[in-house]
């Protein structure tokens, strides 16, 4: 009888061990397929590529989150500053002068701050550029019986065409938006910038002529003013200005006090730059000659822009976001680099008169500041100038 109970005790303890140990097994096992499940699902979000607008718009929301924060900071300062004069802890004159201190630190913060967002949006468009690229097919096609090159692009079943650039999801999209009378056009122009005495030419100009440039980028808004006419449209939108001067015979600019002067370097000049970038907001009033279109049925009509000649006449206004000199040149055959920020008594706004004219997406741009350059009581030699551009303009539609 006690064999009886020993061998059924062993029998039981058996069987519970291999109960156990499967138990075991299959935990062990399960833990193995959740980890497994998780490396692929972190490198699923390693790998997965983020959309470009959603990066900008990542960007833009940091660069906003940047602002509102340190205009924030800087308003809980001021109160507390407020509340310290109030108190009679500090005078009228010392409330003012920590105003003006916490005011010029903040602006600082942003600048660096903005200065950083920059460079990654800048970064993201190059790397945007040159991936896309690789992508464009080139096919020759027959428009208003001419012969030109098309650019296209597929991409998850998007159609994109240049020139003109248009993006559809479908064809009854595309027949739907031909009718539209507002469209969106992202512009980008570049070419020559110079800064002359009002209403005088560039030949006895301080700064180089095929050396200095400008470019420009931004998003306009194209309105059809008659609903059955496409002659006459309004331009509108903003527009981000980079104004580049070059200094002639080796010199650069020099800010003293309310004076800002150019100054010949003892060093040999590699590189002497002065950037000015405006925030600006252009209005045209475009002329767009592109005759009224039919749909293959000949049923419908539709109108078209950026199909033939187009003029514009208008203006912009702006504000200075900043401005910064660059200098590169050699000291003991070392290469130096010196980037200098500041106002260099540059005018804080600008407005003036533009133009352009040209066929399809691609124009002839001139543009011409009517206020001075610089503030007054600050030219260059005393002589008031006008910063003057002439380029060429892309309307991507």
């Amino acid at each position: 009888m006690q064999k009886i109970i020993i061998y059924t005790v062993i029998l039981i303890v058996s069987l519970l061990s291999k109960v156990i140990a499967q138990e075991n097994k299959e935990t062990t096992i399960d833990r193995a397929k959740k980890i497994e499940k998780r490396k692929e699902a972190l490198n699923s979000r390693k790998n997965k590529v983020v959309p470009f607008g959603k990066k900008v718009e990542e960007i833009s929301m940091a660069m906003e989150f940047l602002l509102a924060r340190e205009k924030n900071e800087l308003k809980i300062l001021v109160d507390s500053l407020e509340n310290a004069h109030n108190s009679n802890t500090i005078s009228a004159e010392q409330l003012k002068e920590l105003k003006q201190i916490e005011a010029e630190k903040t602006a600082k913060k942003i600048e660096v701050g903005l200065e950083i967002y920059n460079s990654k949006l800048d970064s993201l468009i190059q790397n945007k550029v040159e991936m896309g690229s690789k992508e464009i097919i080139r096919k020759l096609d027959t428009i208003n019986g001419k012969k030109i090159y098309i650019y296209s692009k597929i991409n998850n079943g998007i159609h994109y065409e240049v020139l003109p650039f248009k993006i559809y999801k479908s064809e009854s999209e595309k027949m739907e938006r031909k009718s539209k009378r507002t469209t969106s056009q992202f512009v980008f122009a570049f070419g020559l910038n110079n800064a002359v005495p009002e209403l005088k030419d560039i030949e006895n100009s301080d700064f180089k002529v095929r050396g200095s440039h400008f470019y420009e980028w931004g998003l306009t808004y194209n309105t059809r003013l008659f609903k059955n006419h496409n002659l006459v449209h309004a331009k509108y939108g903003f527009s981000v200005m980079y104004n580049n001067l070059r200094p002639t015979d080796n010199r650069y600019f020099v800010k003293s006090g309310n004076q800002t002067y150019l100054a010949t370097s003892k060093f040999n000049l590699e590189e002497s730059r002065l950037r000015n970038v405006y925030l600006t907001a252009p209005f045209h009033l475009e002329f767009d000659f592109t005759p009224k279109k039919y749909s293959t049925d000949g049923t419908t009509s539709y109108f078209r822009t950026h199909e033939s000649i187009r003029l514009g006449i208008g203006g912009y206004a702006g504000v200075r976001v900043k401005s910064k000199q660059l200098l590169r040149y050699e000291v003991d055959g070392d290469t130096e680099k010196n980037k200098q920020r500041g106002d260099f008594n540059v005018s804080d706004f600008n407005y003036g008169l533009s133009t352009y004219v040209g066929y399809g997406a691609t124009s002839l741009y001139f543009k011409y500041d009517i206020n001075p350059m610089f503030k007054k009581n600050s030219d260059i030699n005393h002589v008031a100038l006008n910063n003057v551009s002439l380029g060429i303009r892309f309307d991507f539609n």
